[in-house]
């Protein structure tokens, strides 16, 4: 379990996940197991038997002129408390607080410098969301 303040996660938005997969594999050597999602599956990079991170097929006309890039993710607690508190310390919302069942509450934001990170409270602690 990571704890408040640390990274917990780390994602790759890719607009081509079948050729990241393949990148990855050859050059790190990573497996990929397959997490099925409403819109398509999520797929978690493995070294050996250890998630080491995930890939995000990004969809939808509103991702289109998206870069790829990594974001990570930080364990947070009270999610909903600490995202408004974001906002108000000049944070851009990208995507408000969402619970993914078995992984947790989960909020994308772009700090004020400029750079994307999402925030969660993972699923063991979403009782302080």
């Amino acid at each position: 379990m990571s704890s408040h303040g640390s990274f917990h996660w780390n994602e790759l938005m890719t607009h081509d996940v079948e050729r990241a997969k393949r990148f990855y594999e050859k050059t790190i050597g990573w497996t990929f197991e397959a997490m099925p999602m409403p819109d398509g599956a999520y797929w978690i990079a493995k070294a050996g038997d250890q998630p080491a991170g995930g890939l995000f097929q990004m969809r939808g006309p509103e991702l289109k002129d998206m870069p790829e890039q990594w974001v990570p993710y930080l364990a947070v607690d009270r999610i909903d408390a600490r995202y408004e508190t974001a906002l108000a310390a000049g944070a851009t919302p990208m995507r408000p607080p969402f619970d993914v069942p078995g992984v947790g509450r989960i909020a994308i934001l772009r700090e004020p410098g400029g750079a994307v990170v999402g925030w969660m409270t993972p699923a063991s602690s979403c009782s302080d969301a």
